[in-house]
């Protein structure tokens, strides 16, 4: 309830200053999307579409394989909005992409680990030490990986990382050449469903892992009651999701070709939303940059904060055309 005031109040500020701040409205808005992400499920719905069309704008979909290339094509302006998790941003940031955070879902940290064999002697993060470890370079699970050997007593030079794309990881795990596994889901839940994966750690305690719902600055400098708009639905998308779970996962079998148990599996330790950023927030994020900074992972330091974005620069704009 809490969060639907917010945005309640965050609607009426937009309408409040839409007299004085740039009115017009774009005739078309992109929108960058995975196939397991909250926009796929916004996308299959229809309902953003929906309250687009009647104000005369378009909603454009395309797909992304991934989070870094997604937040290339918002760099060059290929997409408006995006949706991602926690690492692509900052080193989209630190390549110097125009990028500001929107709002943020809540921590679903139990939603990626590291797996190992149902039968593998590996029982802890400390027996890693001199093994084999997939995950895919600069992804959320490279986060959960570092946080996970340094509370252990390990440093990320205590393992062998083999950079593979989750289907080349998969097969990998599948035939043996590899010792463990980083990913998240929904090849999380795949693997444990299929396999028998145990998790010998997940980022519970170590890692909020959050999904971050993105934008270039020049769209939201332009056109911020579109942009709060999307907010809006997705506030609205998710408590839909959330009190629906099985057709929530008949949508993602569908665009995904996954079995939908799992993601019924995944469904159980999912909760979507979308909330403004909070200083809290942003503090993560920095502990994050800063982390992969310090072990050389990002070429340089960045300010997570220059990526901000709120209601507020609305008001700014106001008063500055008075």
């Amino acid at each position: 309830m809490a969060h639907k005031l917010r945005f309640l109040g965050s609607l009426l500020l937009l309408l409040a200053f839409s007299g004085n701040v740039l009115a017009t409205q774009p005739k078309q808005i992109t929108i960058g999307y995975q196939k397991s992400n909250i926009f796929m499920l916004l996308k299959s719905r229809g309902n953003l579409d929906d309250v687009f069309r009647q104000e005369g704008i378009k909603i454009r979909w395309v797909e992304f394989p991934a989070g870094p290339q997604m937040l290339e094509g918002l760099n060059i302006g290929s997409i408006d909005l995006a949706s991602t998790g926690d690492v692509p941003p900052v080193f989209a940031q630190a390549a110097k992409a125009d990028l500001v955070y929107l709002a943020h879902s809540p921590a679903h940290p139990k939603t990626e680990a590291i797996v190992v064999a149902k039968d593998s002697a590996i029982k802890s993060i400390q027996d890693l030490k001199g093994k084999r470890v997939a995950l895919n370079k600069g992804s959320d699970v490279h986060y959960l990986l570092v946080a996970a050997l340094e509370k252990a007593g390990l440093s990320y030079k205590d393992i062998k990382p083999v950079y593979l794309p989750p289907a080349d990881a998969r097969a990998a795990f599948q035939r043996g050449v590899i010792d463990a596994w980083a990913i998240w889901d929904p090849f999380l839940s795949e693997v444990e469903t299929n396999t028998g994966a145990r998790q010998i750690s997940n980022g519970e305690g170590l890692v909020p892992h959050y999904t971050f719902y993105l934008a270039s600055r020049k769209f939201v400098d332009n056109y911020p009651q579109a942009a709060e708009k999307v907010v809006q639905e997705l506030v609205t998308l998710s408590d839909w999701a959330n009190q629906h779970p099985d057709e929530t996962a008949t949508i993602l079998a569908d665009a995904t070709k996954l079995d939908k148990t799992i993601w019924q599996r995944v469904l159980t330790r999912t909760i979507y939303g979308a909330e403004h950023m909070t200083p809290a927030v942003f503090n993560q994020q920095q502990i994050l940059a800063d982390t992969f900074t310090r072990i050389k992972l990002l070429p340089v330091k960045i300010d997570v904060r220059q990526a901000s974005w709120s209601l507020d620069n609305l008001n700014n704009q106001s008063e500055q055309s008075k």
